[in-house]
Parts: C-alpha cells; structure tokens; sequence
C-alpha cells in the first residue's frame, strides 16, 4: 500500500475524504509502523513505516483506507529499561487516540516483557472511524438541584427482565425505557456513569477465573468499551439522548490517573511502548521503576504536554460525540501532580478551566489519591464539585452510635464549611455514603465486616474502615426483628444523606436495598454479586426514597446553596438552630458530650422553614421544635414507616429510637 508524509495533526488516525492521516507522538521512538490487519482482527496484512516527521509527531498519509480499517501501531526503538524505554517491535501497540476498538480487549501473555511472542495477533485493534457530533441539548441542571444517582452500565441492566437480553447490559440497554422509567421516577437529576472507556484485565484476574467488571484499568480513553457499547459512539451518542430526553444529566467516570499497563512488569500494548518516559512518571533515581501514588502500577505523568493532550481530547471526544454532561475525576490528586507534589493550578487543571468545550460542564473530583499529600478535599477550582468522605464517615459514625459525633455530623449536614466555605458553594460538596467502592447501604447495615472471599485474595482486599454493623447477626436472616431494624437504618441513613445541605449521591440500588453479599470491593465481580437485582427490590424504600427526594425538591430550605451564618435576619429565626433532645439550642458543653445520640438541624431560607431531627440512640425523643406565632410544624417524613408516610395521630414532639424525621413549617389554619 502506498503512503504519504501526512500532516502531524491531529493526532491519532483520522479519516478525510480520500483516505486516513496518521499522527503518533513519541519523543524517544526512532520510527513508528501503521499495521493493518484483516477484517478477523487476526492477519497483519500491512506495515507501513509513517515517513513524516514534526519534532515529536511521525505522521503519514494513507490514500484510500476507509472507515472500518482495523490497525495498531508498533513503535522502533532499545528496549532500555533502565533509562526507561520499552521499546519492542514485537508488540502491537493501541493507538491512544483510537476512537473505537474492533472487540474486547483480552489479556495475552505476549503482550508482556518476557514473552518472545508476537503480540499482534492477540491485540485489541483500533477500527477507522468517523463518529457524528452529538446534538446540543444537554439538560443544564443548576448544580443546587442536583441529585446525583452513581451507577454501572451494564449492571443496571443485566438483570431487567423488560430490557431484551440482547440489549442487557449496555448503552443500549440504559437507553430503553424500562431503564429511563426508573431513573425519571426515583426523582434524581443526574447519572454518573462508572468507567466508560476501554480498558483491560489485571494479569492475577485471569488466573483467578475473574475479569474486571468496574473498568478502572484503562486502555483506550477515546474509546467506549465494546463491552458497553457495542455499537461504539452511536450507541453512546443515543443512549445520552434518551436520557437527556427525560431530563437527565449524564456524567462519566473517568480514569485519567494511570493505565492497564501496570508497575514495570506489566503488559506493553500502548503507552508504555510509544513513549514511557514521557506518558508515565518514572522514580528519577531508577526509571525502571514506576511511582505508584493510584496504587495501580503506574501514574500518568499528568504534567507533560502529551498526557495533558491525551487527557484533553479524551474528556472532547466524549463530550462532543457522546454529549455527555460532565466528568467525575477518579483519583483527581494524581493529575494535580507535579515532581515537587500537588498544585491546584497544574497544567490539566488549567486547561480544563479554559477550554471552551469543557469549562461549562459539571466536573467533580475525587480529591485523594496514595501518594504523599494525596488528600486535597477543598483544593480544586470553586466551580467542581468534590466528593466527600468526611460527610460519608460521619453519617456512618452517628448511625452505628460512636460516641461524639453530634458536632462532627453538624458540620457535614451544613455543607462542610471547614472544607468548602470562602471557596465554593454547598452544592459542590457531593454527599455520599455508600458509592460503587465499599458496601452496598443494606451491606452497610448487614455486614460488621468484609466478606470479600469471592475476589480470590483470601479476604485481604477491600477497606477494613467501614464502620459498619449488623444488628445483631452477620450478613443473611430470617429473623424479622433484626431485618426491620436493617430497613429502619437503612431509611434513617437515606434521611440524612438526601436532607444535608450540599449534592446528594445514591449508589445503585441503595433505593430498594441491593446487596452484594458482604462483598466490599466487587470490582471483578461480573456477576449477580453486584448486577442489580430488581427482582428482590424493597418496594416499601424504593417508595421511601421517592418520598424523600421529593420533599427535598420541593423544600427551598433543603436546596439553598449558601453557607450558613447563624444569624437571624428581619427579626426572624437564624438560618440555622441545632437542638438537643429537649428541643433548645444545644449549648457548647453539650457539643461536647459524648454519649449524646440526638442532633435536631433546624433550616429557614426566607419563607421556608423545615427541621431534620435525628434519633440514633435507642430510645423515644420529646423534641419540641421552635415554635413562631401564626405557624405549625406538619410531620412531613418519617423513617419508622417503612415506606416514609408520617402517622397523622404522632405529636410533632416524639421521634422514635434509630428514626429520622422531616419537619415543615407551615401557617396555622384558623378554626372558623
């Protein structure tokens, strides 16, 4: 086949009129080839060595290939571990701008240092294509009004008996109705979607029987994974439209901190074999050895122009082709790093907040990562949001009953001030207690410790910080006592999550009580460990959760997006009173004691006025709530009911034992 210099930009292979230009960056390759392989994916049916060169891009021009073209790239250069060049010919390397792979990409011993094999017939091929722009309607939710639903592709659906099977599972899957149905009725504004992009099994899974199921190994960034969208882009592109049709936002999860090819050892099938030194961040005194702050094997070296380029036009791609609404940022410390540490002004940070495409979207941190200093809660830029762990621990705390933590959780219900005031809206501190990494909520409550046996690690994996109980047995029981108290924590769990003042998140299934079998850390569980299971759906807190969400929105009290003062204004109430079991203002000797399990949060945003009172002790509360002339408090929610709905013959005073109640303010009705 022929081939022509070609253009240096853009990069990756991209398809004109009359054929495809090709452009690869390496600093440190002597040359690049362009394979292209049959229409199996099997036979190399063409190596092109690309002529052209610009600084650090080769590049050429290929007359006549269309969309379709299966490809990989093979990179010339020593194979120098130790001035940290991997260079191997025999390896068939992924385009890292790829926009489609033709088929799941699997694991192969070739594709590892040790191996003399030729990779390319086991190596996910990249496939030509053109994708169509995503139409411009994205919903724009104010971010007060977000409420934030995390959930897996194909775990949603696997298991929906009014999705076709062979729709199970995918983009395609969540666009159908059933699914959309489900979204629209539970009341939230926004899905975020756990890792979208290709990515590749860890080597230990394969021996273990187990793939990766959670998708935080990437390979491929610009591409969806053909697991998930099987029909590429389009089906991406048309599954965030039937959401956005219902209103929805849709955000994805993406992992631009390290890749599949793990530590030193691991497999060569894409940056690692372009230009390692310049994608990955080496130890200066040994560039054989990868610093490791994901704990994944490797960073990204997130501060060099081509991973900030990379990372640039992966967030593009899907924005513009797959029209989502935003980014959650999986270990969002390790792209704020330099050599010298964290700065939250570092490169890919700055060129988020000018891009044109980028700077309008929701963005959200995940402010941590292992490394030294990794923990940077309230550090990004004022307009993203961050997740929040502090509020997470909290809520659990208080519920298990730990001594102490009225004031702790005081600070979390009011928007974490400590981490966010002088810096950023209550809204963008995203509320979480459960999310996909850790238990479940009916775990959370089931479960005093992991049972992680079905991940092949001998239990070792998965967080032992879970601060978790089981009512009394752990893990499965008939006993209707303790099940009604596992539905009772988990209401009263959901009341204080939903009520605090910030973006609330739910887990998948945390609306109907999914369980993963004590299972802590199911990312390789592909299976009914962590698929939803709507047939064992809790209707009663399916509808306590609608309930909930639904007095949220129509609550100015709950949505107002200011920190609080504590200072009362045009002679009315303060924005906010916090009460003891007595119904007065809790003084500071009481803040500090520590077997109180009571904490009232009264709010009043101009007219609107409403009370969260929180019960974690074991016993009934008398908590009379502040009282104004002309004004009645209405018992609005209640987590001893099993669906919610407040008994009308209860005062407004008691608060049952393990029990979350809802208060509005409402002008009394004169008797006539």
């Amino acid at each position: 086949m022929k081939i022509l210099p070609g253009a240096p930009e853009p990069l990756g292979l991209r398809l004109v009129a009359d054929g495809a230009n090709v452009a690869v960056f390496s600093q440190t390759a002597e040359a690049i080839d362009l394979c292209l392989f049959d229409a199996t994916g099997a036979r190399e049916i063409a190596r092109l060595r690309l002529p052209g060169r610009t600084g650090p891009v080769f590049h050429g021009f290929v007359p006549g290939l269309q969309a379709g073209a299966l490809y990989g790239l093979r990179a010339q250069g020593p194979f120098a571990p130790e001035r940290g060049l991997s260079f191997d010919p025999r390896k068939l390397l992924v385009d890292p701008y790829a926009l489609e792979l033709f088929d799941t990409p699997r694991l192969h011993e070739s594709f590892f240092p040790t191996s003399a094999e030729d990779s390319g017939p086991h190596a996910p091929k990249a496939r030509a294509c053109a994708p169509d722009p995503a139409p411009a309607n994205r919903p724009d939710i104010p971010w007060p009004d977000t409420i934030i639903y995390e959930l897996h592709v194909r775990g949603f659906t696997q298991k929906r008996r009014e999705v076709p099977k062979t729709l199970r599972g995918t983009f395609a899957g969540l666009a159908h109705p059933a699914a959309t149905a489900h979204l629209k009725s539970l009341g939230v504004t926004t899905v975020e979607l756990l890792p979208c992009a290709a990515w590749l099994d860890e080597r230990h899974l394969a021996e273990l029987g187990l793939t990766n199921y959670w998708g935080y190994n990437p390979i491929a960034p610009l591409a969806p994974d053909p697991r998930l969208a099987p029909g590429g882009w389009a089906e991406v592109r048309d599954a965030v439209a039937a959401l956005h049709a219902e209103g929805l936002e849709v955000l994805i999860d993406v992992v631009l901190n390290h890749s599949a090819e793990g530590g030193g050892d691991g497999p060569i099938v894409s940056l690692r074999g372009l230009d390692n030194p310049s994608y990955y961040r080496l130890l200066r005194e040994n560039p054989a050895a990868y610093i490791n702050d994901a704990g994944c094997g490797n960073i990204l070296r997130a501060d060099h122009p081509a991973v900030v380029r990379l990372a640039m036009d992966a967030l593009r791609a899907w924005a513009v082709f797959g029209g989502v609404d935003g980014f959650r940022f999986d270990l969002m410390t390790t792209l704020g790093r330099r050599d010298s540490g964290f700065d939250p002004h570092a490169p890919l940070l700055a060129a988020i907040a000018q891009d044109p495409v980028l700077r309008a979207l929701k963005i959200v941190a995940e402010p941590w990562d292992i490394g030294p200093g990794g923990y940077q809660i309230g550090q990004f830029a004022a307009n993203w949001g961050e997740w929040n762990d502090r509020f997470r621990d909290a809520a659990r705390k208080f519920w298990r009953g730990e001594p102490g933590m009225r004031g702790e959780l005081a600070t979390r219900l009011a928007g974490s001030a400590d981490l966010f005031a002088g810096k950023k809206p209550p809204s963008r501190s995203i509320n979480f207690i459960t999310a996909h990494d850790g238990f479940t909520l009916a775990d959370l409550v089931a479960y005093a410790h992991k049972h992680n046996k079905a991940n092949g690690e001998d239990n070792r994996d998965g967080t032992d910080a879970n601060y978790s109980w089981n009512n009394g047995v752990e893990g499965p029981t008939r006993n209707e006592t303790i099940l009604a108290a596992r539905r009772r924590d988990q209401r009263a769990l959901l009341a204080t999550l939903i009520f605090a003042r910030g973006a609330p998140m739910l887990s998948m299934g945390a609306e109907f009580g999914q369980s993963q079998r004590g299972n802590n850390n199911a990312y390789a569980q592909d299976n009914a460990i962590s698929w939803l299971a709507w047939e064992k759906a809790d209707p009663n807190l399916l509808a306590f959760t609608k309930r909930a969400l639904a007095l949220r929105r129509a609550t100015p009290a709950f949505t107002d997006d200011n920190h609080f003062t504590g200072i009362a204004r045009d002679g009315g109430p303060p924005d906010v009173e916090w009460l003891g079991e007595d119904g007065a203002p809790l003084t500071p000797e009481q803040w500090r004691e520590g077997d109180r399990h009571f904490l009232g949060f009264v709010v009043t945003v101009g007219p609107s006025r409403a009370a969260l009172l929180l019960n974690a002790g074991k016993t009934a509360v008398a908590c009379p709530l502040p009282a104004r002339a002309g004004k009645i408090w209405r018992r609005a929610l209640d987590t001893a009911a099993e669906d919610g709905a407040p008994d009308p013959a209860l005062s407004a005073e008691a608060i049952e034992g393990r029990t979350a109640a809802v208060f509005i303010e409402e002008a009394k009705i004169p008797r006539i």
